[in-house]
């Protein structure tokens, strides 16, 4: 990633109504060219990309944005995100908690939802999160005014884009264990052979079904959800070399190797964002 590029987050106070985990807002400076891996965020993210194009594979298979589209991705939903050949692109990204936007719209779903594609063509919705984004972003936002702009934007969202999620069976087993042992202690080392021990299957076994099932490997699982501990970290306050040792990276420099990979902003940055 640029380091030019602009990367803020935005933590909401204890009496904030907007369920806001953070905020991105990229495009203020020079473009970005940087590939994201494979991962999967908490939130419902919901953005606009402003300029260029971006290719992401998802559930759905591949899919492309160009400027203007609404780009969106579930909780825990694996994607990745590349430049269209190679031109730099930039976008605004805002990540909901999904509790709390299952508690906003509790009286309009009776059900969980999911947003049904990644990319969508909506001048409305569009303009909507436009206006949010820069509602959230003032030095001191509104509270009655983007707790409006952001249940008109979820309701219609999901009114025209939202499905009630098909039932899934999960993992399989071996692959459910592991998935497990790597999310309640990412900070511990981990092998494929402590993995597979766990079900009694073969490390070829377990590392061909992680990958098919979960869409990438346990190796990098693990780095997602040390990713994630080091962020849950830096926001509690700590410093990016406590926050590395903490989430069960070797050194900071490994951290922020792996943080500015999938997150495309350091965790020093993070850290002054959202602490």
């Amino acid at each position: 990633m640029d380091e030019g590029a602009e990367d803020r987050g935005r933590q909401p106070s204890s009496g904030r109504a907007v369920p806001i985990l953070y905020s991105k807002h990229r495009g203020f400076r020079p473009r970005i060219d940087h590939s994201f891996p494979r991962h999967a965020h908490d939130g419902f993210g919901i953005g606009v990309l402003t300029e260029g194009a971006h290719r992401s594979w998802s559930g759905i298979g591949h899919v492309e944005a160009v400027a203007g589209d609404v780009i969106t991705v579930n909780p825990g939903e694996m994607h990745d995100g590349d430049p269209v050949r190679g031109a730099a692109r930039s976008w605004r990204m805002l990540y909901l908690d999904p509790s709390l936007v299952a508690q906003a719209l509790r009286q309009e779903l009776r059900w969980e939802a999911e947003i049904t594609r990644p990319v969508l063509h909506d001048p409305l919705v569009a303009t909507l999160f436009e206006q949010l984004f820069v509602a959230l972003t003032e030095p001191i936002p509104d509270a009655l005014g983007t707790e409006e702009g952001l249940l008109r934007l979820l309701a219609l969202l999901l009114a025209r884009h939202g499905s009630r999620p098909l039932p899934v069976a999960g993992p399989p087993p071996p692959v459910a264990l592991a998935l497990r042992r790597l999310a309640e202690a990412p900070e511990r080392p981990a092998t494929l052979t402590e993995l597979a021990a766990l079900s009694g299957v073969s490390r070829f076994q377990l590392l061909r079904g992680f990958a098919r099932a979960v869409g990438v490997t346990p190796h990098a699982y693990l780095l997602q959800q040390r990713v994630r501990l080091a962020q849950r970290l830096l926001a509690a306050g700590q410093r990016p070399a406590e926050a590395a040792a903490g989430a069960g990276f070797p050194d900071q420099s490994h951290l922020t190797r792996a943080f500015r990979r999938q997150l495309g902003v350091t965790p020093a940055r993070y850290r002054a964002a959202v602490a």
